[in-house]
């Protein structure tokens, strides 16, 4: 009997890889999934019974912007009530570390509360998380953008130059060497938008020499979202690294339907390079408050303000009504600030999720005040509203985008199977109650249908509420790749 810490049993197994359901027990030893057995094989003195449950690997939301709060949330509820198990951060180009400077600006305030919890190298920031024993794990890109402000300061509207590029790259690659796992970037923004293609493509080269992976916000997601696909791939292909496309989308009205031009473009460049993209199960996007995106978006709603209180919640036109003035000038008077953008097409965004070059990330921003729905209800929304009862996909199909899919596109090792030897990162759901509660209304909910959750063999979260495991760790590239030579 002691052979094991636990075993789940009575369960269906969604493995990860995509294989129909089938019956066994799973046993738990440690940190790591020790069996998996015929029904009532596996026996332990400490047994959950997953009667009328699927067992499948943690979710790993491949797009997230909780840096640091792993540090300041570390029961991080809002993603072991949706079965994630581990959070890729530093997404968009914005990154915790490396960061030079003392002061948290307005861009890095997107991911950062406290100014303790930046670090001018990634080591000291990896330490800060590992010390913080979050509840779930977290692999960790480096931003460009960050790059960009530490060897650029506040002069940021024009390309970088050559020492600065030089400074750029030096920082990248001693982060890479510290364990991060590549490189993002978030063009769109105003903190790298003034970059060139070549200045990106030469800061990234360090990912050829480690093997990281460039993730890219696109310059454009609109009229222009063709040629930002071609830059993107162009950058990958110099650097010599694989490549994810973040939140795949056609944004605002008049691009409506262009994912039948963005779609076979990704199909074809995926047979020449490593190329893969996530997405999001929703219509509305969210980021900073933004002067130039409200004319392409149906509804604009604010999630917080720092400046004018009661903001948050709030249609911007209802807020422009009672201030007398138009939606520009009231965004302009409730600055800085964040919004949801209410800018794309439900038939695109079903068209992007069942590509198969798709992948899961919710993009939820931890530190809104009233944030979007995403950040709690991403991944039970994929398996209950899209998978069970729009039937967009099977639930294995569903499991494998979330799980082992992830996991092989950025090497996290040994992670996104329900496999002896492979972490005990678990998530028992219930099929056919899974479903996501958050609203754009009333976004702070747990899902429904979410039975247990375990990360590196503790309970992350359990009957509704956090199970008290705290086993998270930072995911390091270099321990990973070398386990997965191992």
């Amino acid at each position: 009997m002691a052979a094991y810490d636990i075993v789940i049993r009575n369960g269906q197994v969604a493995d990860g890889t995509g294989k129909k359901l089938f019956a066994a027990d799973v046993a738990l030893k440690g940190d790591r999934i020790a069996a998996v057995g015929a029904p009532g094989s596996l026996k332990s003195e400490n047994e959950i019974d997953a009667t009328g449950k699927v067992v499948a690997p943690g979710f790993i939301d491949v797009h997230t912007h909780d840096d640091t709060a792993l540090i300041d949330n570390p029961t991080m509820a809002m993603k072991a009530s949706q079965g994630v198990t581990t959070v890729v951060c530093g997404n968009c180009g914005v990154s915790a570390a490396p960061y030079l400077n003392t002061d948290v600006g307005h861009w890095m305030s997107l991911i950062i509360k406290k100014k303790e919890n930046v670090s001018k190298d990634f080591a000291g920031f990896a330490a800060k998380v590992e010390a913080a024993r979050p509840a779930i794990n977290g692999a960790f890109l480096i931003g460009h953008g960050t790059l960009r402000m530490n060897a650029m300061g506040d002069d940021l509207g024009r390309v970088a130059t050559a020492p600065e590029i030089k400074q750029m790259r030096d920082l990248l690659d001693q982060s890479l060497e510290q364990g991060a796992i590549g490189m993002s970037s978030g063009l769109f923004y105003a903190v790298s938008n003034a970059a060139s293609t070549d200045e990106v493509a030469e800061v990234a080269a360090p990912l050829a020499k480690w093997g990281g992976i460039y993730t890219a916000h696109m310059r454009d997601e609109g009229d222009h979202i063709l040629k930002a696909m071609d830059e993107t791939f162009e950058i990958g292909r110099r650097a010599g690294a694989e490549i994810i496309v973040s939140h795949h989308k056609c944004s605002g009205r008049s691009n409506f339907g262009r994912m039948v031009e963005t779609l076979p473009k990704f199909t074809d460049a995926m047979k020449q390079q490593q190329i893969a993209f996530d997405v999001y199960p929703y219509i509305a996007g969210s980021t900073i408050l933004r002067s130039d995106m409200l004319e392409r978006a149906d509804k604009v709603l604010i999630t917080w303000s720092d400046k004018v209180a009661g903001m948050s919640g709030r249609d911007l036109k209802d807020i422009a009504a009672e201030m007398g003035c138009s939606m520009k000038e009231a965004a302009d008077h409730i600055q800085p600030a964040g919004a949801i953008y209410f800018m794309m097409d439900e038939k695109d965004v079903q068209a992007a999720m069942a590509h198969p070059g798709a992948m899961i990330g919710s993009d939820g921003i931890p530190f809104d005040a009233h944030p979007h729905p995403r950040l709690w209800g991403t991944f039970p929304r994929v398996l209950g509203h899209y998978s069970r009862d729009l039937k967009l996909f099977p639930l294995e199909d569903a499991v494998r985008r979330m799980t082992s899919y992830s996991a092989q596109r950025f090497h996290l090792t040994k992670r996104g199977e329900v496999k002896p030897g492979f972490y005990a990162d678990l998530c028992i759901f219930d099929p056919a109650t899974v479903i996501d509660t958050a609203t754009f209304e009333k976004p702070i909910a747990p899902a429904k249908g979410i039975d247990t959750v375990f990360c590196n063999g503790a309970i992350a979260w359990r009957d509704g509420k956090p199970g008290g495991g705290r086993a998270g760790r930072a995911l390091n590239r270099q321990a990973m790749q070398d386990e997965a030579k191992a």
